[in-house]
């Protein structure tokens, strides 16, 4: 199976749990997948979408008609941190991917063509499909659980061997997700006379970790299930943020109690994406599943003194607006476009959340000033 364009003797079938089938070309490793089936309207960052921890247990289709083009950055080089310079975690996270089409790559930070990437890692595609119809289906049905089947194309499964194997395939979100992808052991990423903060990883973006270290703030970087330890090796912890990370935000019971603790020793505190939803749940506040969720980079977030800023967004739930009432937490920001809820605060001014990644990678810049408040939280408290 060649690995620079699509061989004509491999096909590949997406089936969808409601009946609806397409047939095409198959990219990337032979095999069968299995997940819930999300589309992101991002033209560009395949390489920091497919390797973002909140996709875990998602088949991705990307509605950007093309992709490949600039082919595959060096998913080896590290920065001086030891963290991952090019990629958003150390592979590949989705289960399968769908796209349009794959072409070859040109451009000259490319170490490997898209295709390439995928078979390397074991990772299913199917191209040739149209990607418009499937998007539309998913708007309209809401998301679904599907599985991509790559293979011979004289001998493609059929619909009732293809949902067998999703009917007894672990089902989306109900899977524990968050514990494949989040760090085993507590890991520091120091700076010298800098102030100490905690992040709780329940799959963070290797950018999330950068932005804080670009910021002069030394990170320990925590286990989702870790307690926040107010000292660590003899040095106060001066703030916390919890980042993103996939599926339901309900099933982290664990982590929310450790938020209520935590949230009563008054800790500056940012929480991005997941980790909003966390905060919410922690302080009293509700989730609910979204029909076919936000995952792009042009999302638009109103602020309640007129503003509005453009946003990066990979999500599939989000906190109940009206379940604020009462916890002592204010609306921050709000959706335009369904009224979601992307960000609140306390009236103590040390909690800070935003539903959208002010990281950008990839994505907007816009929203990296809720880093400079956090910043400016920590410092504000953390000792001379």
């Amino acid at each position: 199976m060649s690995h620079d364009r699509a061989p004509s003797e491999y096909g590949a079938t997406l089936f969808l749990e409601d009946g609806t089938r397409f047939d095409g070309r198959g990219f990337g490793a032979e095999g069968s997948k299995v997940g819930e089936v999300v589309f992101t309207t991002g033209m560009v960052g395949y390489p920091e979408s497919l390797t973002d921890p909140s996709y875990r247990g998602q088949i991705l289709t990307f509605t950007y008609p093309l992709l490949g083009n600039y082919g595959v950055p060096s998913t080896t080089a590290r920065d001086g941190f030891g963290l991952p310079e090019f990629i958003e975690s150390t592979g590949i996270q989705v289960r399968a991917m769908v796209a349009r089409d794959v072409t070859r790559p040109n451009h000259w930070q490319s170490a490997r063509s898209l295709d390439r990437w995928l078979a390397d890692e074991g990772i299913p595609c199917i191209a040739g499909i149209d990607t418009r119809r499937l998007t539309e289906h998913l708007r309209s049905r809401g998301v679904l659980r599907g599985i991509v089947d790559v293979g011979p194309i004289d001998r493609r499964p059929d619909n009732e061997e293809l949902l067998g194997r999703l009917r007894r395939a672990p089902v989306y979100p109900e899977e524990a997700l968050v514990p494949e992808v989040a760090i085993g052991t507590p890991t520091l990423y120091d700076l010298p006379g800098a102030p100490l903060v905690a992040l709780l990883d329940c799959g963070v973006k290797t950018s999330i970790i950068r932005a804080l270290l670009q910021r002069r703030l030394a990170v320990l970087r925590l286990p989702y299930d870790h307690a926040v330890p107010e000292r660590w090796d003899g040095r106060r912890i001066s703030g916390l943020l919890i980042g993103n990370g996939p599926g339901d935000p309900e099933q982290l019971e664990g982590t929310v109690e450790e938020l209520r603790q935590t949230g009563a020793r008054g800790l500056p505190t940012l929480g991005i994406c997941l980790g909003h939803q966390l905060l919410a749940l922690a302080h009293g506040a509700t989730t609910f599943k979204l029909k076919f969720g936000h995952r792009g980079q042009n999302k638009t977030v109103c602020f309640p003194d007129g503003r509005a800023i453009i946003v990066s967004e990979n999500h599939g739930y989000a906190v109940d607006p009206s379940s604020l009432k009462g916890t002592g937490l204010e609306l921050w920001g709000t959706n335009p476009d369904d009224g979601t809820l992307e960000g609140f605060k306390d009236g103590s001014g040390r909690l800070l959340a935003l539903q959208g990644h002010p990281e950008g990678h990839p994505g907007p810049q816009e929203a990296g000033f809720a880093f400079d408040q956090f910043d400016a939280m920590v410092r504000k408290g953390a000792p001379p």
